[in-house]
Formats: structure tokens, sequence, C-alpha cells
């Protein structure tokens, strides 16, 4: 992990919210083409099958095992090139094991929604699908909605194994609840999404993705349980979306081109990956009770990374612990780069208006390289208080301007 721009990372659960006009923008032409994609719709005139889940040995009792109900509905829905619906009614239906949902040549469907009303669970016991990568996984699939209901991880008891000093390096990684790879025009809305394993929801290697609506929720000691993950991906707007778990809230890897808005992390923070990112704007949000608020972070080892052209705007922070900081010393426990410096390069990042109060005395935290110090970092428009009086701001290797009202003063 190289660059990483982070909303959330908290010891207890707190909240980012992203109301309806928070976004991640691109240059025009990006965001151009995100709004022209053509997301299906439960409200096309045309024609659209039905698939209801019970009709394929789904079970809502909470017991029998749905997960090749799953697997037939979809093939049934890829089967013909017309819009299908996966109907999953209301009740609760156990997935006892990883499910993969497969598009390429072999599904003909043009767009598939599955309308959620009752709630996915998992295994309650943790080795079940702790050695897998995903619980529900989709791969090389376009035109797929999934609209309604909750996924249930119950991740709570591989957390506690990993919270256990005498236990944890016997543990296994845990599976992430909802994943979409190699795939285009996505849309995930009015999801709820309960105490994963891991990531809740990772975007990897797609094209056109809505995240609306979302929640998604876990206990503020649930290590690793990042929200919404995005790597190697381009046109993703998160919007309207309120998390609240232990760990990141949004983590944004590789290249990313994410245009945004809405609600997004309470609790931990949002995150940017090796090797860059670039053309990212937060807007319009509020942390609420986080460890950090706006966090670009980079491992202090060698690394050809980069982040720039990030923006954060219009943005409320509520006892925030560290509201803004770029932190390029990042070495967790000390094990694989004491004593290096990082590699990553980071330019060309805005912080406007950006205003509420700090947990700490230290407001702003520019921690740079020493070997490629931060260039074009600004600040306009900022006030942020601690205990009804200005905070202070720290910088190292970092040239800061500011403009407007600024405070702390920014120590350029």
């Amino acid at each position: 992990m190289s660059g990483h721009i982070q909303p959330c990372s908290s010891s207890s659960s707190a909240t980012t919210e992203y109301p309806n006009n928070l976004m991640m923008k691109l240059p025009l032409p990006f965001l151009f083409t995100i709004l022209i994609v053509d997301f299906p719709s439960l409200s096309s005139t045309a024609a659209v099958a039905d698939h209801n889940l019970v009709s394929y040995g789904g079970k809502p009792n909470g017991e029998t095992d749905s997960s090749a109900a799953f697997l037939e509905a979809w093939n049934a829905a890829c089967s013909s090139p017309a819009r299908s619906t996966i109907t999953v009614p209301a009740g609760r239906f156990f997935v006892n094991r990883p499910v993969l949902f497969s598009g390429g040549p072999y599904c003909k469907s043009k767009g598939i929604t599955f309308r959620i009303l009752g709630t996915l669970v998992a295994p309650s016991d943790y080795r079940v699908l702790g050695k897998a990568t995903d619980w529900i996984s989709f791969n090389s699939v376009s035109g797929v909605t999934i609209t309604g209901g909750t996924l249930d991880g119950q991740g709570s008891g591989l957390w506690a194994c990993k919270n256990n000093i005498r236990r944890h390096h016997g543990c296994p990684g845990g599976a992430t609840t909802l994943s979409f790879s190699n795939s285009k025009n996505i849309m995930i809305s009015r999801v709820t999404s309960l105490n994963s394993q891991l990531y809740h929801i990772v975007i990897n290697g797609c094209n056109g993705v809505t995240i609306q609506g979302v929640t998604v929720t876990a206990s503020g000691n649930s290590p690793n349980t990042d929200g919404i993950h995005v790597q190697l991906s381009a046109g993703v707007t998160i919007s309207n979306t309120r998390i609240a778990i232990g760990d990141d809230c949004v983590s944004i890897g590789p290249e990313p081109r994410i245009y945004g808005s809405g609600m997004w992390p309470v609790g931990p923070a949002t995150d940017l990956d090796e090797p860059g990112v670039r053309n990212v704007t937060v807007t319009s949000t509020t942390f609420t009770g986080t460890e950090n608020g706006v966090r670009i972070k980079s491992w202090g080892r060698p690394s050809n990374g980069f982040v720039n052209r990030v923006h954060f705007e219009h943005i409320t922070m509520v006892n925030v612990q560290n509201p803004i900081i770029i932190d390029q010393n990042y070495c967790p426990g000390n094990k694989g780069c004491p004593g290096q410096v990082s590699g990553v390069k980071i330019s060309d990042v805005k912080y406007q208006d950006i205003h509420g109060t700090s947990a700490t005395e230290v407001a702003v935290r520019f921690d740079c390289s020493s070997e490629h110090p931060c260039t074009g970092i600004s600040l306009q428009d900022v006030k942020l208080t601690y205990r009804n009086r200005p905070p202070l701001a720290s910088c190292a290797h970092a040239g800061v301007l500011s403009y407007g009202y600024v405070q702390p003063e920014s120590c350029s």
C-alpha cells in the first residue's frame, strides 16, 4: 500500500456522512460520461423477467443454505438477453458458502437487478468463510443492480479472534462481504451491510459504478472492516451513504478516478494506494467522532507511487482527532519500514471550506517525506477549533499556501 486517502479510523464506532451534494469530482469529460450511464431500472417499460429466489429452492428460515438457489436464479437470468430481476423476498436467507456470479460471454442478459427485501446471513462460525476472499462476489458482469436488503456478515467471532493477542496469528484473514471485479455499469442502492468479517464492499477494476443510499455498520473494535474500498477503477460515484465501522470508511487504491456525492464515513477515515491515485474530490461531508478526518497516508518505505489532484471541500468536522492529516511515515507496529523514507510523491492537494472541532490540539498535521516533500498543498477558508480556542498546525517537509481565513495558522 503506497498512497492512501482515508475518511475513517477509530477505536470506537464513529460516523462519517456523505449528503446528497457530496462529490468526488472528475474533470468534465469524465463527469459527463458518468452522468449518461444507463443503469437498469425497475420502472423500465421493457418486459422484465422475474426470478423469485424461493422458486429456485431458497428458504427464508435463516437455517437452510440458499447458496445453490442464488446460482440457479443467476443462471436462469443469464440465459436470456432480456433484462431480469432476481427477487429475494422478506425473511432470512442463509448463505453458507462463497457465491460467485460470473458474467462474460456466458451471461446473455442486458441487465440483472437483485431486488432484496430480506436479509442474507453468513455463517456465524468464522472458519467457514474465513479463508475465502469474498462472500458474495461478481466478476466480469455488466449492468447489474443490487437494491435494498441487508447483508449480515456475522463477523464478530473473527474480530474476537484477531483482537485476542494470544490467538490472532492463527486467525484466518476473513471474507469481504460484497465485491465487484472487472465489471461495468454497476449500481448498489439502499443496501445495508452489517458486521463484515473483512471489507464490506470492494470495487476492483471496474468502470461506471454508483453506490447510493448505502448503510455500513460494524463495531468500533472490528479490525480491517473498511466500509468501501475502491481500486483500479474509474467513474465511481458514492452518495447519500452512512458508514460507522472500526476501520477506514472509504479507502481508495491505485489510479481511481472517482466522482462521489452524498454521505460518507462515520468512523475512521478515507484512504489513497500504490502505484498512484489522482483526480479525487470529496465534498459536503461530515465526520463525527472519527480518529481521522481527511487523511492521505503512505508507508514509510521506498515506492514509486504518487498522489495528486486531490480536493477536499465543504467538510464539517465534529470532535475529530486528526481533522486534516498527511502521514507519510505510516509504519504500524514498526515492522518492515523503520528507518526508511516514503517514496510516494504527493502534490496538488487542496483543502477548502473545512470547519468544525478537533479532539486534539494539533488539528492540521502534514508529515511528508523527507526525500519527496509534499508540494502544492493549499488551505483556503479553514476554521477549526480545539476546546473553543485556535488549535495548532504541524508541518514537516511540506510546501503549504494559505488563502482567505485559515485557523489554525498555516505553518507555511
